[in-house]
């Protein structure tokens, strides 16, 4: 199936690893043109090249922390032409309320919560003057499912699925789509840190982690090929009646 993506400028945040690499790549192999965001600028070219090598598409990188409304700010004055913006950056710790101290949630938030917060404002307004556009909100399950351990990414994951419901139900006013993905635990190094720290709640053990993972569906994590795959469908003008919603992506382990 053409997804009719070719030749789209597809801005990808978190995009030097993880879910973002994997989505930059699943867009390239549609013919589109990423443009990938991190913090490390040596990470960004090292997977920017291999995009280019295996796709043989243009790939443009920028190294922005996108913690900093400045830094938002201006890659989106630098980037007026994205007609897909997959906001993915950003990785909330694990812990209880009485684990992380405010410093932590605050830190967490400006990255992930108010990051994509912004960052939408800055492209649904850039978008509606184009007359139309794409936002992915690549967001986790712990929004729908919040767990103790979890308290900070669970109540960011929740604003951010609220975030997107409500935006999304208005800017198809001005052409201009904006949806979430909700991914269960993805195999990817932030995963792997989160139920380290959850392993040594539980076992006083941080190399006990693939126990704290529990009963998986297919008895695995999810891939971030398998995530990004849904992600750049839903992206397609094929689906172009979609916006507002949050696709959970779990494998029915909510209900498990």
């Amino acid at each position: 199936m053409d997804l009719n993506l070719a030749g789209k400028r597809v801005l990808v945040t978190g995009g030097s690893k993880g879910i973002g690499l994997a989505c930059a790549e699943a867009f390239a192999a549609e013919g589109a043109l990423p443009v990938l965001v991190a913090r490390d600028a040596a990470a960004l070219e090292a997977a920017a090249a291999g995009i280019r090598a295996r796709h043989g598409v243009t790939v443009e990188t920028m190294a922005a922390d996108l913690a900093n409304g400045e830094a938002r700010e201006r890659l989106a004055a630098a980037l007026p032409g994205i007609d897909v913006l997959v906001n993915n950056a950003g990785a909330i710790p694990g812990g209880s309320v009485l684990d992380l101290g405010m410093a932590e949630w605050e830190a967490a938030w400006q990255l992930k919560v108010f990051g994509y917060i912004h960052m939408t404002k800055l492209f649904v307004e850039a978008m509606r003057q184009r007359g139309g556009g794409t936002i992915v909100n690549v967001i986790g399950m712990m929004g729908m499912t919040p767990r103790w351990d979890y308290a900070c990414g669970s109540a960011g994951n929740a604003a951010l699925i609220a975030f997107t419901q409500a935006v999304g139900a208005r800017s198809t006013d001005w052409n201009v789509r904006v949806f979430g993905v909700n991914p269960s635990a993805t195999r990817t190094d932030r995963v792997a840190a989160v139920y380290r720290k959850r392993a040594k709640t539980r076992f006083d053990d941080e190399e006990r982690w693939a126990e704290a993972l529990g009963d998986l569906p297919f008895g695995r994590l999810a891939e971030p090929s398998e995530i990004a795959s849904l992600v750049t469908l839903l992206s397609s003008p094929r689906v172009a009646y979609l916006s507002g919603s949050v696709v959970d992506m779990d494998g029915g382990g909510r209900f498990r």
